[in-house]
């Protein structure tokens, strides 16, 4: 696959069901708990009308036509507004380790700063340990505990960054 089919866009609403499809796939290729995760998260099944308003934003990942990942910005529910969270990052293996995961976590943060945000948050699993390394190489910090009200209980990593 050449770097040149690939395209980082925001999400559309044809996009739905094949973001759908790499974010469930990854819940059972890393073994992560399927409930208290965005694995039965409401969104995971209508990502693009989640990201619909002007405090947030969802991008994914396209090559000729087909969807290989994605990952979004959204106001840090039941927290201050001004730290967002940076959710529902997922990639199929066809495109993992090949750079695609950095360009957009930075895209995410760049749009985080353009919406007006000062922190980023995010939560993952354990078993994301490439992703976890991506995040701790862009400057984000563990914390010892979730912040807001994701309903992702089943988390066990919670990290933040100052923009």
């Amino acid at each position: 696959m050449s770097k040149d089919t690939i395209v980082i866009r925001e999400i559309e609403p044809q996009d739905n069901r094949q973001i759908e499809q790499v974010i469930r796939d990854c819940f059972h290729e890393f073994k992560i708990p399927l409930e208290g995760t965005a694995y039965s998260d409401p969104e995971t099944s209508k990502m693009f009308e989640s990201y619909q308003n002007e405090n947030d934003v969802y991008f994914v990942i396209e090559s000729n036509g087909e969807v290989l990942g994605g990952g979004g910005v959204k106001p840090l529910t039941d927290f201050e507004n001004e730290i967002c969270e940076i959710q529902k990052m997922y990639f199929s293996p066809k495109i993992r380790g090949k750079g695609y995961g950095k360009i957009l976590f930075e895209k995410c943060t760049e749009s985080a700063k353009q919406l007006g945000y000062k922190q980023c948050y995010l939560e993952s699993a354990s078993q994301l340990k490439a992703a976890i390394h991506i995040y701790e190489s862009c400057g984000f910090k563990h914390l010892p505990n979730a912040l807001g009200n994701t309903g992702h209980y089943s988390c066990g990593v919670w990290m933040i960054k100052d923009l």
